[in-house]
């Protein structure tokens, strides 16, 4: 038979080391041993023999007693460890344990406030309302108190009673004893679920559960710059809590509709704006719209399709911040897919100067008859 290890030595503190001493080292070495978090080879052993050094210098008697008489004098208060579990109390042996994994104990506690449930109303939105904010109303089902009981499930004039099973506790203790020894088991109250009381005289609105189901009809205001997936809470809007707890929380999920003209990047508006040979050569001032009102854009000549101009402070506002995004309109050259007998004649006389290194007066003068009929055609 293995020799037991001196109980201090176990624990790694002096013979001097004070009651708080010696719970904090079982704490710190029960969590790093415990079987569920250490799987390595001899983990489960340390740990039952943390446990059982724990188990008598705990205790002031045992202590004293295996102080004087070594391991002898402790195995004199039972069969070996934990009184062979003679007369043990499982959840007195091993609360440290659940105090220093879950920061409590391992008995049901009596249920009491109990917070509302969230809810989630999806909501959708145009390009236009996202940007610049806009109220809806909407309407919500949801959880409330009874408004004839109030949520207290009796009848108006009557008080809930205690419940005979558990007397109020909303907690049933029993004590079972076995070959291992005395186990105490505490559970919730299966009559009253662990409140404690009982309906005697149920309202007969919500039949005794102190809540109802009711539409209600909720203004949201939605910001500014909200985009598409935008989640917005309304405190306390949700489900009624119970046993007085807090009502839950509404979030309100947006989803914006897609603009036939505009997209959006960030806080930033792209457009897409179409032009001719004639007007990306020569130049032109053209109406862009955008979400506030149009405006005129000056185009330069020479101007490449995919160039980008940026229009300041024309795009969304920031939610964080202050400010606007910017209006950013990208040039489009269009290729015409049909040409007249005008057009292609005059194409065919600027394809044989276009091979020169600067516009002469002549492709100008031919970029503007282009230019004419491009117009005349729109």
């Amino acid at each position: 038979m293995a020799t037991k290890r001196d109980y201090y030595e176990v624990l790694g503190v002096d013979r001097s080391a004070s009651d708080e001493e010696i719970k904090r080292a079982f704490r710190k070495l029960a969590f790093k041993y415990h079987p569920d978090r250490n799987r390595e080879d001899g983990a489960e052993e340390k740990f039952k023999e943390i446990n059982e050094a724990y188990e008598v210098l705990s205790d002031p008697e045992k202590r004293a007693s295996y102080d004087r008489w070594g391991h002898v004098g402790a195995e004199g208060f039972g069969r070996g460890f934990g009184r062979g579990f003679g007369d043990f109390d499982i959840f007195r042996g091993f609360g440290d344990i659940f105090d220093a994994f879950f920061g409590g104990t391992a008995t049901a506690t009596r249920r009491g406030p109990q917070r509302g449930a969230d809810l989630r109303y999806d909501l959708t939105i145009s390009f236009e309302e996202a940007v610049f904010g806009c109220e809806k109303e909407i309407e919500v089902r949801r959880i409330e108190n009874c408004s004839r009981c109030h949520g207290v499930g009796s009848a108006p004039g009557s008080q809930p009673s205690r419940c005979p099973e558990c007397n109020g506790t909303g907690q049933v203790r029993r004590v079972q004893r076995s070959a291992f020894g005395r186990f105490v088991n505490v559970t919730t109250c299966s009559r009253c679920r662990g409140d404690g009381r009982i309906i005697t005289d149920p309202c007969p609105q919500c039949r005794g559960t102190g809540q109802e189901e009711r539409t209600r009809r909720i203004v949201v205001d939605i910001p500014a710059g909200v985009d598409d997936g935008s989640q917005i809470r309304l405190s306390g809007e949700g489900n009624a809590g119970s046993r007085g707890g807090s009502p839950g929380n509404l979030y309100v999920a947006l989803s914006v509709r897609e603009h036939p003209l505009f997209k959006r990047r960030g806080d930033n508006i792209l457009y897409d704006l179409p032009i001719n040979f004639a007007q990306a050569a020569l130049g032109d001032e053209v109406e862009v719209p955008t979400v506030d009102s149009p405006v005129i854009l000056k185009i330069p000549p020479g101007t490449q399709s995919g160039k980008i101009f940026r229009l300041k402070e024309k795009g969304v506002p920031r939610l964080r911040g202050g400010g606007r995004g910017d209006q950013l309109v990208m040039i489009h050259v269009v290729t015409p897919e049909s040409l007249n007998e005008e057009q292609r004649r005059l194409f065919k006389q600027l394809a044989k100067t276009l091979g020169q290194a600067t516009m002469p007066k002549e492709q100008k003068g031919l970029f503007h008859k282009l230019k004419d009929v491009f117009d005349s055609m729109t």
